[in-house]
């Protein structure tokens, strides 16, 4: 029943998630509310994972959830929702497109999907913000407005905004640079207790 439930979950977030990886957020919000297979800090962590591993980051976030959920049999099926009415539907567009490229509904359509994914984009970016600076556990627990922003997270993000966009010798590094190196941070920090 597990797998089918996997395989369910993931076949409606690959079904409306338009966008690319970053649209399954979301939806991936609704799964943990829903379903309890993990919590939020546990989708930060596989976000941060999945941006910084080969592959689509929302294939990579269902496996992820699948595996946990469920081992390699579960994994197998979170991936395979996931892909499935992406591969259905470029089947049909494959097979229909040619016929119809000219057609204004089509247009149309194609031109009211781009600020749809694009909001979808934001908003995973605003609770990825909101999980990465924010303490709102500790702000709800009666703590101060300072309370509210960690502290340590901003200095990194305000760090590695300045090197990758004023620093000339720095903005040339690829980006898997910087991904490596918060990595590093982040382990120095956990180590050292801070």
């Amino acid at each position: 029943m597990i797998y089918l439930r996997l395989f369910y979950e993931f076949f409606k977030t690959g079904l409306f998630a338009v966008g690319g990886g970053m649209a399954t957020v979301p939806f991936l919000y609704d799964i943990a509310d829903k379903t309890g297979w993990f919590t939020y800090d546990k989708l930060a962590d596989m976000i941060a994972v999945s941006e910084s591993t080969p592959g689509p980051i929302g294939v990579n976030m269902a496996t992820y959830v699948g595996f946990t959920t469920a081992g390699i049999p579960g994994a197998l099926c979170a991936t395979l929702g996931l892909v499935t009415p992406s591969v259905i539907i470029i089947l049909i567009i494959a097979k229909f497109l040619a016929n119809f490229s000219d057609n204004q509904y089509v247009k149309s359509a194609f031109y009211t999907i781009r600020p749809a994914s694009t909001a979808l984009i934001a908003a995973a970016g605003m609770l990825v913000l909101k999980i990465s600076l924010l303490n709102v556990e500790a702000f709800q627990q009666g703590g101060g407005v300072l309370s509210l922003f960690d502290g340590k997270a901003i200095l990194l993000a305000a760090a590695i905004f300045v090197l990758t966009n004023f620093v000339k010798p720095v903005k040339k590094l690829h980006p898997v640079v910087f991904i490596a190196a918060a990595a590093v941070v982040g382990i120095v920090f956990r180590f050292a207790g801070a």
